[in-house]
């Protein structure tokens, strides 16, 4: 396999990531137990998709960021400034559109700055700024640094505290942020302030994942490469959440190594199974990988618009609508949940093909 060759497995894990965000974020009612995220301690599989993402994003920046040779040119610079801003805007377009749909459309006094999108932007930022200007070789000391003074964070400052008045992380975001523009169904934040400083390091494992499958010669190599990682960090985390648990709420330090090193197992399996043999070409639309496939190369752009249907179809009773209809044939709730989950996943699919079959790849 030559080193410039576009992996179809990252686009599919990429793809399985996205489309298994879109499942857990859009369950309607009682879900399963799996399908929600732990309250505080702990892991469910709902709890694995958002950090698979920024793992996959670690990757993609160093596969990126190597064409340029990892030079600063100012064209590089403001490619890296353009996309952390407009990343952030759009996450604060999410949080304003939620409002808007209600009638609230000046609610910026009130307006959560935080999520997904601006916790994304923000890693991007940070791990192509250390991509340019710091030597590769630091990557994992830059790792343990960053994950060692979180934990002295956590353990200092309450930081496993499930309450927001002693839990320094909480009070970080109500100093910095004001109450108004703050998540406030869960004591903490989980995409708050201080927790980019884990997600960094985060994304950091990914972008040495990117590293080791760049500088391997032969698929074979690179697959042992990130299987070896994974276990390592699986094994790694899951010790040391003996005495920090796992806990997405707060992306605790075991939580960071436990998902990275499933996110590297996941893809040492598709890079084996997926691109032994693969020609350097798109899956047909009618292959087995295709599904995920075409979720993959579109993945921030349909995470968007999944988030924006929500809403959209939530103010609008449609969701509702199609909810009743669907419980109204299969009685359990948590399955009638699962089934309209699965509905909106395939009505963002459709989106996806859509953009597959024209050819039109947005690139966030």
């Amino acid at each position: 396999m030559e080193k410039s060759k576009r992996l179809q497995s990252l686009d599919i894990l990429r793809g399985i990531t996205v489309a298994g965000m879109i499942l857990v974020n859009n369950g309607f009612g009682e879900s399963f137990e799996m399908l929600r995220h732990s309250k505080w301690n702990g892991m469910t599989p709902c709890d694995l998709v958002f950090p698979f993402f920024l793992f996959i994003m670690g990757i993609s920046c160093y596969l990126s960021l190597v064409k340029s040779q990892f030079s600063p040119t100012p064209q590089v610079l403001r490619r890296i400034v353009k996309r952390t801003v407009l990343l952030f805007a759009i996450g604060l377009f999410i949080n304003w559109f939620e409002h808007a749909v209600k009638g609230d459309l000046v609610c910026f006094d009130h307006l959560r700055i935080m999520a997904v999108m601006q916790r994304i932007a923000l890693c991007y930022c940070f791990v192509s700024l250390f991509a340019l200007y710091c030597n590769h070789r630091y990557t994992i000391p830059a790792v343990i640094v960053l994950l060692a003074g979180y934990t002295a964070i956590l353990v200092f400052g309450n930081g496993y505290a499930y309450d927001a008045d002693a839990n320094i992380l909480a009070q970080a975001d109500l100093s910095l942020l004001g109450y108004d523009h703050v998540y406030h169904k869960s004591p903490v934040d989980p995409e708050g302030l201080l927790g980019t400083v884990p997600s960094v390091a985060h994304v950091l494992l990914g972008f040495y994942c990117g590293m080791l499958i760049r500088q391997r010669e032969t698929l074979e190599q690179k697959v042992t490469a990130i299987f070896v990682l994974g276990t390592l960090l699986v094994v790694g985390g899951y010790l040391l959440s003996f005495g920090l648990p796992l806990n997405k709420r707060i992306w605790s330090p075991s939580y960071v190594l436990v998902t990275c090193g499933l996110a590297s197992l996941l893809q040492a399996l598709l890079m084996h199974v997926v691109d032994t043999g693969s020609r350097d070409t798109q899956p047909s639309a009618l292959s087995p990988q295709s599904f995920f496939y075409i979720f993959g190369v579109n993945a921030l752009a349909l995470y968007v618009s999944s988030e924006l249907l929500s809403i959209l179809l939530g103010a609008v009773g449609v969701s509702e609508w199609v909810y009743t209809a669907i419980h109204s044939l299969i009685p359990p709730l948590k399955w009638a949940s699962l089934v309209y989950a699965l509905y909106f996943v395939l009505l963002n699919f459709a989106i996806g093909y859509l953009l597959y079959r024209k050819r039109i790849f947005i690139k966030l």
